[in-house]
């Protein structure tokens, strides 16, 4: 067998092969040395995302000529001869404290909503408490509302001042639409002083269990909302509940129930028109901002009926005369009447925060503690048979917030 000696040097006659240069718009070359770690490029004009890749010549020639070379370019050049760009990899350690950060964060927040509802709740307390201590010795319910509203008018107005809260620019037009939620809202607010007047605080509020029930009649009536089979399977043991307290309860007269009746009907008649009237403006209007408007029509709307009901019964000599404590009348109205504000404000900061399925969970668990402890504080005497009819209604109120977002199944054709 023959051997064969292949040398691919370039012979005399022949003049070496150059290579070819694409021709383009902008041409590139590589810098004379290509380090593989560098990939941030320091400058402009190429992206970052580009894949650069090195010219190589490759020898083909025997080992006694191996001076000679011959380059190959497998592919287009990919950057520029007149700049030299240099490319830099930095690799950046993530801190192992990032997802602690975030868990931290996410704990902070679900302590804020507690502190919330803890507060929501103790005020709420409070409020039954000491308005029910003065309506015991002043059993006038009208000037009682009017002196809350009136607190609350000045904490509205501080709270502006103090730019706490951002003040509105309300139109007349505006104010004309809110004018009827005012209107239900002094009227809720009213009747529901002269239930806790007339009957023990936890008959008011085992009462106001009814809540749902008038909510789901007046939505379907004015809103055209009819419910579903577990909304109305919801409310029947409300209303055996409240009936079943309602029988046995010692502290019952028809004053306190239709008084605290005519609160459940008026208070969902101002979510239903809250609904119905959608206040127009060219920034959204906040539920707390709402409320602050409402107080201060509430105050001016209750004014003149207080001076013409009760005339000026509230003042020093008045009170005197009828053998009243006036610094202990006074200071428990001050109180119930900032814990009525701080209630309201700090229930619709947390409407801000959670679904209203949580808030109308959290409202009935609220009505649970304030029966309990005005129970407790008051050694209101209940019988088994009351407890459990306001267990029952209690109940029904926890299902109905728990199923009034369940939609029907739409109905295939």
């Amino acid at each position: 067998m023959q051997s064969a000696a292949f040398n691919l040097s370039p012979s005399p006659s022949l003049s070496p092969l150059k290579p070819r240069r694409l021709i383009a718009s902008t041409t590139y070359s590589l810098p004379s040395r290509f380090d593989p770690i560098r990939a941030f490029s320091s400058s402009n004009d190429l992206d970052s995302n580009n894949v650069v890749f090195p010219r190589r010549s490759w020898s083909l020639t025997s080992a006694s000529n191996s001076s000679l070379s011959r380059p190959w370019n497998p592919l287009p050049p990919l950057v520029s001869e007149s700049k030299t760009t240099r490319f830099e990899v930095r690799a950046t350690a993530v801190p192992e404290s990032a997802g602690q950060g975030e868990g931290k964060s996410s704990l902070v927040k679900t302590l804020e909503l507690g502190l919330l509802f803890g507060l929501w709740y103790l005020f709420n307390i409070y409020f039954n408490i000491y308005n029910k201590q003065v309506l015991k010795v002043f059993p006038n319910p009208v000037t009682v509302t009017a002196v809350q509203f009136a607190v609350g008018t000045v904490l509205v107005i501080l709270m502006w001042t103090f730019n706490l809260h951002k003040r509105p620019k309300i139109s007349g037009a505006q104010l004309a639409m809110i004018l009827p939620l005012a209107v239900v809202h002094t009227l809720g607010n009213l009747f529901t002083n002269m239930s806790l007047g007339k009957v023990a605080v936890s008959f008011t509020h085992t009462i106001k269990a009814m809540e749902p029930f008038f909510s789901v009649v007046l939505s379907a009536m004015f809103l055209g909302e009819m419910p579903t089979i577990w909304v109305v399977g919801s409310l029947l043991p409300i209303v055996g509940g409240v009936a079943l307290a309602s029988v046995t309860e010692a502290s019952f007269n028809w004053a306190g129930f239709w008084s605290a009746m005519a609160s459940n009907l008026t208070n969902q008649s101002r979510n239903v028109l809250s609904k119905k009237v959608m206040v127009k403006n060219e920034a959204s209007m906040d539920n707390i901002t709402l409320f602050s408007i409402i107080t201060i029509m509430s105050l001016v709307l209750l004014a003149p009926v207080t001076i013409f009901m009760d005339g000026v019964r509230f003042t020093p000599a008045y009170l005197q005369s009828a053998g009243l404590n006036v610094q202990q009348v006074y200071t428990r109205s001050l109180l119930a009447a900032l814990c009525f504000h701080a209630y309201q404000q700090v229930s619709y900061m947390i409407l801000q925060r959670v679904s209203p399925v949580t808030h109308s969970v959290g409202n009935c668990v609220k009505r649970v503690v304030v029966i309990v402890s005005s129970v407790l504080f008051f050694k209101t005497p209940v019988l088994p048979i009351n407890s459990l009819g306001t267990g029952i209604a209690l109940a029904g109120v926890f299902l109905y917030s728990r199923v009034k977002g369940i939609k029907p199944k739409p109905k295939t054709a």
